[in-house]
């Protein structure tokens, strides 16, 4: 497959050097595209790019490294880097599609709540880390949406 944009089924882009494995609730698949590249062309497909939803994110909460990204506003698609994005094997993970995730033998095992489980050569605590990060961005998205919604009906 060539191309591929983020979406509501969306649960994980895994790095695999050029080549990006995309899980989705109820299949995964190869794309000839690196991760990064689906994420900066999904940005793009919900009308910004990767550098602006960065500075999105820096403006809502201060982060900057490794930080999370609003791919598209309405559903609250909320993804995460697991190392650099600048790194060619960085993935990105779905916050919302997370049920949990453990440390065993040198490798993060991250549980999807489809039941699809994902190693990956990094630790607990990074994750963990971009876990919190992402749950404060959803947490302003969605403190932002009920303002709007409170100022829509008064």
């Amino acid at each position: 497959m060539e191309n591929y944009e983020i979406n509501n089924n969306t649960v994980a882009l895994y790095a695999m050097g050029n080549k990006t494995r995309v899980y989705e609730e109820d299949s995964n698949f190869i794309v000839n595209k690196c991760a990064n590249e689906i994420m900066e062309e999904s940005c793009e497909y919900f009308g910004s790019s990767l550098a602006g939803r960065k500075k999105g994110t820096e403006n809502l909460i201060g982060v900057s490294y490794k930080a999370p990204i609003i791919v598209e506003e309405s559903n609250s698609i909320i993804f995460f880097p697991t190392t650099s994005p600048r790194l060619p094997e960085c993935s990105w993970l779905r916050l919302s599609s997370i049920d949990r995730y453990y440390y065993e033998k040198n490798h993060l095992i991250v549980v999807f709540k489809n039941g699809d489980k994902l190693s990956l050569d990094t630790t607990y605590g990074i994750v963990d880390n971009q876990v919190m990060r992402a749950t404060r961005l959803e947490s302003v998205l969605n403190g932002r949406k009920l303002e709007k919604k409170i100022q829509k009906n008064a």
